[in-house]
């Protein structure tokens, strides 16, 4: 019985059972690598959900961004509400890495923020593959950087059983020791303070305090706490407290750090010395010098992790720990799990790009002396380091590239839509104007009259963000509605001309990469691709491929690619979009599915989710009015573990409700207090 319970409320659809068995059967044969190629609207992710419930084995998900990646572990959090699904990415809010410019000889230092709550997420990630098995980690590229030794990190966890016998004081050092900090005000994860002969912790990896009362040298009682409410949750025997940061140290492995350190200056020193470079090495040996003496005395300098391989004991070269080292492993040492990878057309090259370009930076900093050549050794993995660090493979893509094509020996595919929609009907006309043709912007000009007669509406790409805005304002003197779409619009304003493209305020849309807008418009019939034949990235196979199908929503959707000739990415991409659309075709037709445009509601996006938002904000004030007037301190507590909760569960719009509440609360007890003085007064 496998490990993993999926929700059997959703049940496989169209050919998700089909793919869903060979994917299975392909892991459970030991292939290294498969291929789900399913179009968008086919439900990859519920195939992949149920090839993990399948094959029972912890499992890590790779998505290209942080959006993404938050949007995956809501949906395998659905399938999986039983099991352990966490999200695992970069703590950083905001990151500048450290840098040099020779040519104006400008360094830039490191600058960042970090996210209290994303890293709470990380430790949960961590703790959780190292205690259980029913582990999903959904997870941006940021788990090929550098994180800590696992084992080092599992072995200083601490186990604090009742009835153990401890000193308060020897308590409180081991807390130190796995890096708590001390604090006499409010817990915050990764926090403790000493209250009496009880010690109360939060640990990083919840929200939770843990109570240890300690009497006569012997642990009395284990109290789990509300960390709001301060109500008892409930009494424990035991639990396990795990380090409050990643990279642990051992003293005897700090000690040694120190002396590798310092040799590695040595030997640099005189390298430059030999090479002229004296200002260099005065750099490099001041800043150095500056930064032991800052671990000697408190553990801790700015950019500690640049000395990452002498504190881990690695050789130079030798690969980090990180995220996939935390995952289980088998006797030989090879991975135990199963790797997703979404969007791998994406993915991948992201993946091969991340070393070349720090290891690019770093040379920059150690020929200049601003750090040791062991900082080159903090870094992410290389691509073939990361192949040997993942489990079995399944990428899943409705362009897959030529890396998974190459390495999958098994490809699934997935091109059936619930809705029985095919993939549109695809031409080529010229581009240049010829004695019987207008040319590709009167002709498109005229298909988007025939489309808008019938109510419905024209997209057009163009190569440049200038083409772009030149054809809308040619189209608006022709009378016809249009208004353009690139990057330099902004979030709101982009939604706004979405929403008003519906609605039917304008009927073109004219844009330069429309496939990036993650746009879903049932009421486009027609697409014109100006300029097919240029070849580049705006033209590639996936690219075309992937903007031919934002017209698979809509029952007479049509494309066209204006062309003086036929690229080899524009007959790839045609031959796949005719292939897809026959065997689509031909399921319908077996099964009597009568394809129909989706219907999906039209409505404002800006201009409801304000006034929803406010509602709601509203409707929580006034039915929280009583316990304002009770304890408005304990109300505005609640509120913010309500939020960290919904923050927790990637729940983004409840968060920001309860947000907006708090402030609301907040002001009116400033209100209240400021009332309460001019009456003492």
């Amino acid at each position: 019985m496998s490990i993993f319970k999926i929700n059997n409320e959703f049940q496989p659809a169209g050919d998700q059972p089909k793919a869903i068995d060979e994917l299975t059967k392909g892991v459970q044969d030991g292939l290294r690598y498969q291929t789900l190629l399913g179009v968008t609207g086919s439900g990859k992710t519920f195939t992949a959900a149920n090839v993990i419930a399948n094959i029972g084995k912890p499992t890590l998900v790779i998505a290209h961004n942080k959006t993404l990646a938050a949007q995956l572990a809501q949906e395998y959090r659905e399938f999986f509400p039983d099991n352990a699904v966490h999200y695992f990415v970069s703590y950083y809010d905001y990151y500048q890495p450290e840098a040099y410019l020779p040519v104006t000889d400008t360094y830039i230092e490191k600058e960042a923020m970090i996210n209290e709550e994303i890293e709470r997420l990380r430790h949960a990630s961590t703790q959780a593959l190292l205690t259980r098995k029913d582990v999903i980690i959904v997870a941006s590229v940021s788990c090929i950087y550098g994180l800590g030794s696992p084992e080092e990190y599992e072995k200083v966890n601490m186990k604090i059983v009742k009835g153990s016998p401890v000193s308060r004081a020897d308590f409180i050092r081991e807390l130190i020791r796995i890096h708590f900090t001390r604090t006499n005000g409010d817990l915050t994860p990764g926090q403790f303070r000493a209250l009496g002969n009880a010690v109360e912790v939060m640990p990083t990896s919840e929200r939770n305090i843990y109570r240890i009362e300690i009497e006569e040298g012997m642990i009395e009682a284990i109290k789990r706490i509300d960390g709001v409410t301060r109500s008892i949750i409930n009494e424990l025997d035991f639990f396990y407290l795990f380090p409050a940061k990643h990279f642990i140290t051992a003293d005897d492995q700090l000690k040694r750090a120190l002396e590798s350190i310092k040799s590695e200056l040595e030997d640099q020193l005189e390298l430059f010395k030999k090479e002229g470079k004296i200002l260099e090495a005065d750099r490099l040996k001041r800043r150095t010098s500056y930064d032991l003496a800052l671990i000697r005395e408190v553990g801790y300098c700015n950019g500690i992790e640049n000395y990452s391989r002498h504190f881990s004991g690695k050789k130079p070269g030798e690969p980090p720990d990180t995220l996939l080292s935390y995952f289980p492993h088998k006797a030989d040492g090879s991975p135990d799990f199963l790797t997703i990878i979404d969007e791998s057309h994406v993915t991948i090259p992201q993946v091969g790009g991340m070393y070349a370009g720090d290891k690019s930076r770093k040379d920059t900093l150690v020929e200049h002396g601003f750090r040791l050549p062991s900082a080159r050794d903090n870094r992410p993995l290389k691509f073939d380091e990361f192949e040997k660090r993942v489990g079995q493979v399944i990428f899943t893509s409705a362009t897959p590239s030529k890396f998974e094509k190459e390495n999958s020996k098994k490809v699934v595919e997935q091109v059936i839509r619930p809705t029985g929609l095919v993939d549109p009907i695809v031409e080529v006309r010229p581009i240049q104007e010829k004695s019987t043709y207008k040319g590709q912007i009167m002709d498109f000009i005229d298909e988007a009259e025939k489309v808008i007669k019938k109510g419905g509406r024209a997209m057009a790409t163009t190569l440049t963000k200038k083409m772009a805005e030149d054809l809308a304002e040619y189209l608006k003197e022709r009378k016809i509605k249009t208004e353009y779409l690139h990057s330099d619009i902004k979030t709101i304003e982009r939604i706004e001309i979405l929403t008003q493209f519906r609605r039917g305020d304008f009927d073109v849309l004219v844009g330069v990469n429309l496939l990036r807008e993650g746009l879903d418009l049932p009421e486009v019939m027609f697409i014109g691709i100006l300029d097919a034949d240029k070849e580049g990235f705006l033209r590639s196979e996936t690219s075309l491929i992937q903007i031919i199908g934002r017209a698979a929503r809509n029952v007479e959707g049509h494309v066209v690619l204006y062309a003086d000739k036929v690229t080899g990415s524009m007959e790839r991409a045609i031959g796949e979009t005719n292939r897809r659309r026959t065997i689509q075709t031909a399921y319908n037709k077996e099964h009597n599915i009568t394809p129909k445009t989706i219907l999906k509601k039209i409505k404002d996006i800006t201009d409801t989710l304000e006034r929803e938002h406010h509602q709601a904000v509203d409707l929580l004030l006034e039915t929280d009015a009583k316990l304002f007037e009770k304890n408005p301190e304990k109300l505005i507590k609640q509120k913010e573990k309500e939020m960290e909760t919904a923050v927790h569960d990637l729940d983004f719009e409840s968060a920001a409700i309860l947000r907006d509440e708090i402030k609301a609360l907040e002001t009116k007890l400033g209100k209240v207090n400021k009332s309460k003085k001019k009456k003492a007064v």
